[in-house]
């Protein structure tokens, strides 16, 4: 994929307007996790057509403020011009890549917001990986399952991310969920 370069806070909003759905990467050159996030993305093979602007906090100081911005790596998800999700560090291309497949533009017709993106972290032993899935599959969330007993790149980044081992772990939309929190996931997925 191909970052496009912004140099202002007035060209991103511009060119982002007109996109149903576009990202935004805010990074510094020459900062490792910058790097490490903008090799990511760019190694992510993907049918979509989507736009994906890049803005260099080294050089452009105006956008960042704008989105309250204050570490980077920052991935930005936007909607018709304006931020939906937000994600922090430098993830494995396999997390963008289900960021950018993830039909996250579709609402429900009653104006309810769109489903942050999810992925759970699994082994097929645990029960409360199950438990968790089925969770979601009764409350018609999509989410993208990673065994992470056959994939060891997956099974580091889990643990690069979180700091622990256990499973399951969830990340629903940029944040971390250890266990089954039902309560956090609700939450952070505004389940009544």
């Amino acid at each position: 994929m191909e970052l496009i370069k912004i140099d202002s806070l007035n060209n991103l909003t511009k060119q982002s307007a007109q996109e149903e759905r576009a990202f935004l990467l805010i990074y510094k050159s020459g900062h490792d996790q910058s790097s490490c996030a903008r090799e990511n993305i760019e190694a992510v093979k993907t049918d979509t057509d989507i736009k994906i602007f890049s803005v260099d906090v080294s050089s452009v100081r105006d956008v960042h403020p704008q989105y309250n911005v204050t570490s980077v790596p920052t991935f930005i998800e936007i909607h018709k011009g304006r931020a939906a999700n937000t994600y922090k560090g430098c993830h494995q291309p396999g997390f963008f890549e289900n960021i950018f497949t993830q039909s996250t533009v579709s609402t429900t017709g009653d104006d309810k917001p769109a489903q942050k993106p999810v992925i759970v972290y699994s082994t097929p032993t645990c029960s409360w990986c199950r438990t968790i899935k089925d969770y979601f599959q009764k409350n018609s969330i999509r989410f993208r399952d990673i065994d992470v007993s056959r994939d060891q790149k997956a099974a580091e980044e889990m643990v690069k991310r979180s700091g622990q081992q256990g499973v399951p772990q969830t990340v629903i939309g940029g944040q971390v969920v250890i266990g089954f929190d039902k309560a956090r996931i609700d939450q952070l997925l505004n389940i009544n």
